[in-house]
């Protein structure tokens, strides 16, 4: 077995054909895909660096590197800063419904945490006045998260409420996600408008997401309206592309 520190075991890699047609860097990639699907590597795991594999298991460091490679683009194993790389659950695919990315992540086994980056009232400039149906400089709660499944970062997200449904703690915005916070106090989301991007990340947003600096991000805005046509809550969201993905289903007519 292995630990959280992750040093893979031996006899995970004694089957190594070194002289076959399969190249040596999809075999080491082979193994270790076995050991994360199978538990023997769970999530938050974290492998041993790439020359100190590679000296164990006699492989080049280029031969390792893909092989880890191989794995970030399943997204089964992220890269973090002042980490290292790690197992993680695997990437979040998310259908295009009215839903919380809190609740599609305990949807999906994984373990969601969140950290409040801010929680204030602030007065609503044009575009937030625009989405919420408000007058421009009446009062919002404003609420920005960083969203982590299994300890890693996913996606940063930045909310405006009315006033109306603002009694809210800091607390609160920790332990829930916010579709299950407003449901609790009566206000049901009937529709939203919802528009899905990309572009470079910006400001602090590289840093908290653990990406390169101005890497690409995944990108939705949503403006949620409750029964009444009551807009209840703006979003403005970023996410990880090598661990968040959006699913739609076309249906020709």
């Amino acid at each position: 077995m292995t630990t959280h520190d992750g040093v893979l075991p031996a006899d995970l890699f004694m089957d190594l054909d070194r002289s076959g047609p399969m190249p040596l860097y999809f075999q080491v990639s082979s193994r270790i895909e076995s050991a994360i699907t199978s538990g023997e590597l769970p999530a938050g795991s974290r492998l041993e660096n790439e020359v100190a594999l590679g000296e164990r298991l006699g492989l080049s460091r280029p031969t390792i590197r893909r092989a880890i490679q191989e794995l970030v683009d399943k997204g089964l194993l992220v890269r973090r800063r002042g980490i290292g790389t790690q197992v993680v659950h695997g990437p979040v695919s998310r259908k295009v419904e009215l839903t919380s990315l809190f609740d599609d992540l305990k949807a999906g086994d994984q373990h969601p945490t969140t950290r409040v980056l801010a929680h204030d009232v602030i007065p609503a400039d044009e575009r937030i006045a625009e989405d919420l149906g408000i007058a421009v400089g009446d009062d919002v709660t404003h609420i920005r998260r960083l969203r982590l499944a299994d300890e890693v970062p996913v996606a940063l997200l930045e909310n405006y409420l009315p006033t109306a449904v603002a009694d809210l703690s800091e607390e609160d915005f920790e332990t829930f996600g916010l579709y299950q916070l407003l449901r609790g106090r009566g206000v049901t989301m009937r529709v939203a408008k919802q528009r899905i991007g990309a572009r470079a990340s910006h400001g602090d947003e590289a840093a908290l997401l653990e990406i390169e600096e101005h890497g690409a991000v995944l990108t939705m805005s949503r403006t949620a309206y409750d029964a009444s046509g009551r807009a209840v809550e703006v979003g403005y969201h970023c996410y990880r592309p090598d661990l968040y993905s959006f699913s739609i289903t076309l249906v020709e007519k």
